[in-house]
């Protein structure tokens, strides 16, 4: 006790006659989250968010505490000068046409959204980098990603809606693309006047309202040589048309025909207002297709493009390759009506919903959607044939083996036939007297 007093006096002349009040508050909070949605299939939809803030500059302070925000998460944003990461595990498929937009937006299967600082000097080694310590921090298959199925897209809204909703980086033709996003003769600039009736009691069995935008998409054709994909873009709006950014990253392994691609509408052409094309290259980098389309309204556009299917490398199939190989969905980008967004009421009251859809003061709301995706079968070799030829070979093998192993080894004698006895003579004689050849 003696001891432990003059430690204590020395900590507050250290500290201060205020230092314990001048403490800084911290910085980072913690938020959970938690909307629940009953689906008209009478399933329900429970949507988790367990959001972490931390009002720190990690590229330019020595951060070493961590209280709240992961210090996995936060020793990668300072090391590879991250300014925004979006990681996503899906399992399944949400239906939009049925179910409404969901309120995360995600493909099926894994993926990853990265926007580098202008500071990195070599963006492929920092990727490559930052996919594999991520593949050892969640456990999973990220360190696959690779130049095969990676796209660096050049038209593309960004940030998503989790920042923001409307910003748009367009490099190069940003003059031009935010014309045609934000065009009067498109978009009509006039103020909108929103009526709603709210019944204390809503009707029974009420089904719930088509989202002016869903897609779908599919691939046809027969044989394993050629195809076609396929790519429905349903804008269900009564009046208004709104155009919707396309972007579809197809592997090198189905080769593209890039003049058989055809966008019609209401049995018309469609000349989309921005197209750029990426070709692939064999084993190093996949097709990189993106379209700005004008939707008309209440029309079903389809954007079709066919394929030929390239032959592997015994080497390259997976180990199920009669299953087929996936194909990533398609991305579809766009503003549309904001009552989109604002379907059922209740969800603008929920603090998850505003904080992941923000009402917007304008007529547009962005939306990002996947389509479902697809299995392709491709021309597949007889694995169960090297089988056969290893079971065909040992057995002549060991036929031949074991006869030349008895000729080596084995000694032959020639026996000369005894004659038979009295009996035998006997049986001979009574044989030629019948007519039968003697024994």
């Amino acid at each position: 006790m003696a001891a432990a007093m003059p430690l204590a006096l020395l900590v507050l002349l250290l500290l201060g006659r205020k230092g314990w009040c001048l403490a800084e508050p911290p910085r980072d909070s913690l938020r959970e989250e938690l909307v629940i949605t009953p689906l008209p299939s009478g399933d329900v939809a429970a949507t988790f968010q367990f959001r972490t803030r931390w009002d720190s500059e990690l590229q330019r302070e020595g951060v070493s505490h961590y209280r709240l925000f992961p210090k996995a998460l936060g020793q990668l944003i300072s090391k590879y000068s991250l300014r925004e990461l979006h990681l996503s595990f899906t399992q399944g498929f949400w239906r939009t046409r049925y179910w409404g937009p969901p309120f995360l937006q995600a493909p099926s299967g894994a993926e990853l959204w990265v926007w580098f600082q202008d500071t990195v000097t070599d963006v492929d080694k920092s990727w490559k980098e930052l996919s594999n310590v991520l593949s050892g921090i969640f456990c999973a298959s990220l360190n696959f990603i690779d130049s095969t199925n990676t796209d660096n897209e050049t038209l593309e809204v960004n940030p998503p809606p989790t920042t923001t909703y409307q910003d748009v980086i367009l490099g190069t033709r940003k003059i031009y693309a935010i014309y045609d996003l934000l065009d009067t003769a498109m978009i009509n600039n006039s103020r909108n006047l929103n009526i709603q009736l709210k019944w204390k009691r809503p009707p029974e069995n009420e089904a719930p309202p088509v989202p002016f935008l869903h897609a779908q998409r599919y691939v046809s054709g027969y044989g394993l040589q050629k195809g076609e994909l396929s790519t429905l873009l349903y804008n269900t709006h009564p009046y208004r048309a709104f155009p919707v950014l396309l972007l579809d990253t197809v592997p090198w392994y189905l080769r593209l025909y890039v003049h058989t691609l055809t966008i019609t509408s209401k049995g018309k052409e469609n000349k989309p207002s921005y197209i750029h094309y990426q070709p692939a290259q064999d084993r190093l980098q996949p097709h990189l297709l993106e379209m700005l389309i004008q939707l008309p309204a209440n029309s079903v556009t389809k954007v079709s493009i066919q394929f030929e299917r390239a032959l592997l490398k015994w080497t390259e199939y997976t180990p199920d390759p009669n299953h087929g190989f996936y194909v990533s969905p398609s991305v579809l980008s766009a503003l549309v009506p904001s009552v989109v967004a604002a379907k059922p009421v209740d969800w603008e009251e929920s603090p998850l919903f505003n904080s992941l859809f923000p009402v917007s003061d304008g007529s547009n709301y962005f939306v990002r959607l996947y389509t479902e995706p697809l299995l392709v079968n491709l021309p597949t070799p007889d694995f169960s044939m090297p089988y056969n030829v290893i079971c065909l070979t040992c057995t002549v093998v060991a036929v031949c083996y074991g006869s030349f192993y008895n000729l080596l080894t084995r000694t032959f004698h020639i026996e000369e036939p005894r004659t038979g006895g009295l009996a035998k003579r006997l049986a001979n004689l009574i044989r030629r007297a019948r007519g039968v050849p003697p024994l």
